[in-house]
């Protein structure tokens, strides 16, 4: 096994917590974890040095945007009781939900926030997995934690003003 194979087995852990997290479901994640190792093994003559954890991690961010596109293309089907927690939000509908507060955030804010706080990459980093400057990573940040926080303090959901 070579250095790059090995880098890649190290790495393993990392991506499926990460896909867990983006996903919110274990057979979708895995599922999202191996065509990632599938793409990288495939593509490893692209590799040309640099950070091996961040390639990876923009495999499968870019693999999770195709699926959720491809989602957004056919019909939701929800059950009965998803449907009765899906747009509750506030501290009355089940405590402080860490949870809960992640579903409500848009996916770029969500991933950004994934990535800095649960896998420990450096905003740089993070900027370069998802393709976009800094300071939109920093912009990403700093909206999700203030958006779980006010769902945390029990505040509503703010609207957006429309001129």
């Amino acid at each position: 096994m070579n250095t790059f194979q090995q880098g890649i087995e190290a790495t393993i852990p990392a991506l499926r917590r990460y896909a867990r997290a983006l996903t919110r479901n274990a057979e979708t994640a895995d599922d999202l974890v191996q065509d990632t190792l599938v793409r990288a093994l495939r593509s490893e003559h692209l590799f040309h040095g640099g950070e091996l954890r961040s390639w990876l991690y923009t495999i499968l961010t870019n693999l999770n945007r195709n699926r959720l596109r491809a989602l957004a293309r056919r019909p939701t089907v929800l059950a009965i009781d998803d449907y009765d927690s899906a747009g509750a939000f506030g501290p009355e509908t089940g405590g402080r939900d860490i949870e809960r507060a992640l579903a409500g955030l848009v996916e770029e804010q969500r991933s950004t926030l994934l990535l800095v706080v649960l896998e420990g990459l450096s905003y740089r980093e993070v900027a370069d997995v998802q393709g976009v400057p800094i300071g939109t990573v920093m912009s990403r940040l700093a909206r999700a934690r203030a958006q779980i926080k006010a769902y945390l303090d029990g505040e509503r959901p703010a609207l957006r003003r429309v001129k």
